[in-house]
């Protein structure tokens, strides 16, 4: 390797890092927002059912903005709109305290806070990661920056649990927003000044062409039914976990440890899946990923509900959380190649929100109908079941074994 191709290389990896922190901080402060839920509740008398809708547009909107910003970052670079990200998102957080109705909520928890945490998230930051890489080491990176937004879950979860222990849930949402404006210095690194002849592309032209043929592809396609599966299992549980905890009639901080532990063990699961990309078929890593998670839950629900059992199911949920992106976006790009990776990857995401705001709303409304979760389980169970056949078919090749040394 030359020295010009050496300092590449490094460059690439710093930026990697780089992205795995500032996804640490979207994702942590957003991850968080289950624990705000009953403190939102007692203080404006709003219900859960509204709450849970505002969030659960929230889990819309993250997705929705995904394609738009990773259109944006392919076409004009990454760093405006990672900082226009962090700004909207610190934005939101600050603003919830003084929203009183459900219109508020969802215009500072639904709308900014999400578009914020959304335009600094998996399509941009992945995006700016892999086209820097070689193909081989595309896999192990995205692993690596998701391991990022796990460690901020990890770290956010019970620092947010104490700041509205110590604060009041008013004075942590602000405390957030201020740790979301201390991540813009990492913007400059992860989107360094290019040369100027490196900003025209020639094939600009073919983003729409590119867009309109991988939504008629049968693999792109069930690729984005199993990632809506994912998007519902996580916003479920993100959103309600804490409101489990509470009607098995466990303290608060079993919900604030248990999400952490999520965190913790999704660091390990998502090295874990973005290294195996280049052994074994991703594909056939998600299918074992959902199938898993099925398994999981039916585990749960037979299993006496005490706190080590939360602990349990925290590490099961953990090593599949969002260990589910390096291998869906080493999909895309082997689909369609890197170009237009963020665009791409962020309609993909965009799926797995609609599957998100489905698993935060519903479950809301199965709470204030029913006074439990367990129809929520039993769905949530099988579609984690249907989304592990759904990967299957889709076509990909198979891994190249590497040469043998002479």
């Amino acid at each position: 390797m030359t020295p010009a191709n050496l300092s590449a290389h490094r460059g690439a990896w710093i930026i990697t890092f780089a992205a795995a922190a500032i996804l640490m901080v979207t994702m942590g402060a957003r991850q968080s927002l289950g624990l705000f839920v009953s403190p939102l509740n007692t203080s404006t008398g709003l219900g859960v059912v509204a709450i849970s809708f505002a969030l659960a547009v929230g889990q819309f909107m993250w997705g929705a903005i995904q394609p738009v910003a990773g259109a944006v970052a392919d076409r004009y670079g990454p760093g405006r709109v990672l900082a226009a990200g962090l700004v909207v998102l610190a934005i939101g957080t600050a603003l919830t305290p003084f929203m009183h109705s459900g219109l508020g909520l969802v215009v500072s928890l639904g709308l900014l806070s999400a578009i914020g945490s959304g335009a600094g998230s998996f399509s941009v930051l992945i995006g700016a990661s892999s086209r820097r890489l070689p193909a081989a080491s595309r896999g192990k990176a995205a692993g690596i920056i998701n391991a990022g937004g796990s460690f901020g879950q990890f770290v956010f979860a019970p620092v947010a649990q104490r700041l509205i222990q110590a604060l009041g849930w008013m004075g942590a949402l602000w405390a957030l927003a201020a740790v979301t404006l201390a991540a813009l210095p990492l913007v400059r690194v992860v989107s360094p000044k290019e040369p100027a002849k490196a900003k025209p592309h020639p094939d600009e032209a073919r983003l729409w062409p590119t867009v309109r043929g991988a939504v008629k592809d049968r693999s792109y396609i069930l690729l984005n039914l199993g990632f809506f599966t994912c998007g519902f299992h996580i916003a479920f549980l993100v959103t309600h976990l804490p409101q489990e905890v509470n009607l098995c009639g466990l303290p608060p901080t079993v919900a604030s440890w248990s999400l952490a532990i999520i965190g913790l063990a999704n660091i390990a699961g998502s090295l874990l899946a973005g290294s195996s990309t280049s052994r074994f078929r991703s594909k056939n890593i998600l299918a074992v990923m959902y199938g898993s998670r099925a398994v999981l839950i039916g585990w749960y629900l037979a299993a006496p509900k005490t706190q080590w059992t939360f602990y349990a199911f925290a590490i099961g949920l953990g090593l599949t959380w969002l260990a589910t992106v390096p291998p869906t976006a080493t999909i895309v790009g082997k689909l369609f190649g890197i170009r237009y990776l963020a665009t791409l990857f962020g309609l993909t995401l965009l799926s797995h929100q609609i599957g998100g705001f489905l698993g935060a709303y519903l479950g809301g409304i199965a709470l204030a109908r029913t006074g439990n979760y367990q129809w929520m389980w039993y769905a949530d169970m099988a579609l984690a079941a249907a989304a592990a056949l759904v990967n299957l078919p889709i076509r990909e090749a198979p891994i190249q074994a590497a040469p043998a040394a002479a």
